[in-house]
């Protein structure tokens, strides 16, 4: 996979969702689903939008204990999605196990990633909420490692770590970052933000773009936009 531009499908239903696919008459762009969507519709919806040939992200951030994610993994193997993740903070087992539970019996599947710290995370609220007091961006390397010699093939991570992360753990890490917005846009609840052509520049292989697609006047544009100046 080269560098891509994922959409973040954040709707309330399949009908919401399949309407705004509908508009992509020409390239089937990379889609995230994550877990307002794939709890609305199950797993019905990651088959059908797979059958429409999108790639698919499915982000569903698991975290519980390693045997838990070992079978949660093995039942999500059987949804052909191209990447998944789960929280780098549920530790070196967790993530092995849910390596264990993701590869199907032929050798393969999809790619797995960790997410560090959320982009609605600041140093601030992650002192006062989480009690962890390191510098952020030595948290988020921290978890990065953790996860690269747990034999993940990336994280999540803001655009701002991206470079920092491929420094420490090599450039076939893989780094999907979300909080990117164009620079007219809007920041919304994300604290830790760059444009598309900031990202291409400081290293980011994907980012996932919501809001500035799936609520611009023409979303088709929009991507097209993003694609331009993220992958051209």
């Amino acid at each position: 996979m080269g560098k891509d531009v994922i959409i973040a499908c954040d709707f309330a239903s399949g009908e919401q969702t399949f309407a705004f696919l509908d508009k992509f008459t020409g390239r089937k762009p990379f889609v995230k689903i994550g877990m307002e969507l794939y709890y609305a519709e199950g797993p019905a919806i990651v088959r059908q939008i797979k059958a429409r040939g999108h790639k698919i992200f499915l982000d569903l951030k698991l975290h519980d204990i390693p045997n838990t994610v070992k079978k949660a993994m093995a039942v999500l193997r059987n949804l052909d999605v191209d990447i998944t993740n789960l929280h780098a903070a549920g530790t070196t087992a967790m993530m092995t196990a849910a390596l264990e539970g993701l590869t199907r019996p032929d050798g393969t599947r999809p790619l797995l990633i960790a997410v560090t710290q959320l982009t609605s995370t600041d140093q601030q609220s992650m002192e006062r909420d989480l009690l962890i007091h390191a510098p952020i961006d030595q948290v988020v390397m921290h978890y990065a490692r953790t996860a690269r010699d747990a034999g993940l093939d990336g994280i999540v991570c803001s655009p701002l770590e991206a470079g920092k992360v491929h420094d420490a753990c090599g450039k076939n890490f893989l780094t999907v970052t979300p909080g990117v917005r164009f620079a007219d846009g809007d920041s919304g609840d994300q604290k830790r933000v760059m444009t598309p052509a900031q990202a291409k520049a400081i290293g980011s292989d994907y980012i996932v773009v919501g809001r500035p697609i799936t609520a611009a006047a023409d979303p088709v544009a929009a991507y097209e936009r993003c694609v331009a100046e993220f992958c051209d």
